[in-house]
């Protein structure tokens, strides 16, 4: 418990300075509200509508747990296979680099053109955005197994399969969770532009009203939710892999 708090206690100082300067810098300085509310008006803004907000932020919560297993689904099965298979991790490794440069913004007219405006565009959209992360460091971790061990289980005779069911894939999971965590912040921002392309709710969907009525307090209202979301996914990550890798050394603080 002590060591969870000497984690928590300096991030959640820095946030109450940098909101208290924000709050001061626009009081002292008249900073008009349409231009930069005060964290004072963005609390009373989700107050006030806090039950649309949360209709808003359910829908997208939704969006988000169902692309999100299927996102980092597919990207553990793609880095299985590319580990098990090399001449397949050869032909196809570069085209898996190659569809990361195509921005997700850019993508979306056209899974709509393909798939309409229905839930499978938005599933897509964010399965794009999460299985890199997850099928990168997982490739990483399987190719970075302790060569000691790794030397001392084929001189006792242990197969191609033992060794990636005992050794390989046991010691990615380390990686493997640091692709889970970099996917579960994706993945809300992949549901978010998801819903810029076509929806009646949702968070993207509510930044877009407020966008066009120049509503900049519920933009940050919006904001904040997103950076919300990201950071509980994140949270729940990494309490599974605390619970699962036990092995793993810890650093002292």
């Amino acid at each position: 418990m002590r060591s969870t708090w000497k984690l928590v206690w300096p991030p959640f100082v820095a946030v109450l300075f940098f909101v208290g300067i924000w709050q001061l810098s626009v009081m002292l300085f008249d900073i008009p509200a349409y231009q930069l509310p005060s964290p004072a008006d963005i609390a009373r803004e989700t107050k006030i509508n806090a039950s649309g907000i949360w209709e808003h932020t359910a829908a997208t919560l939704r969006l988000t747990l169902i692309g999100f297993p299927v996102g980092t689904g597919i990207g553990l099965l793609t880095a299985l296979l590319l580990h098990l298979l090399p001449w397949v991790k050869r032909a196809l490794y570069p085209l898996l680099i190659l569809s990361q440069n195509v921005p997700s913004i850019a993508l979306a007219p056209l899974l709509i053109i393909w798939f309409g405006f229905g839930l499978l565009p938005k599933i897509i959209l964010i399965t794009l955005v999460c299985f890199f992360p997850v099928a990168v460091a997982t490739m990483g971790g399987l190719t970075q197994s302790d060569r000691v061990m790794l030397n001392y289980m084929k001189m006792a005779g242990a197969g191609k399969w033992q060794i990636f069911t005992k050794l390989e894939l046991p010691g990615s999971l380390p990686s493997l969770f640091s692709g889970l965590k970099i996917s579960a912040t994706y993945a809300v921002m992949g549901a978010v532009v998801a819903e810029w392309i076509g929806a009646d709710k949702g968070i993207g969907y509510y930044m877009l009203l407020q966008k066009s009525s120049y509503r900049a307090d519920r933009m940050f209202v919006a904001i904040a939710i997103i950076v919300l979301l990201s950071l509980v996914l994140f949270a729940l990550i990494a309490l599974l892999e605390r619970w699962l890798v036990r092995w793993k050394p810890r650093k002292e603080a």
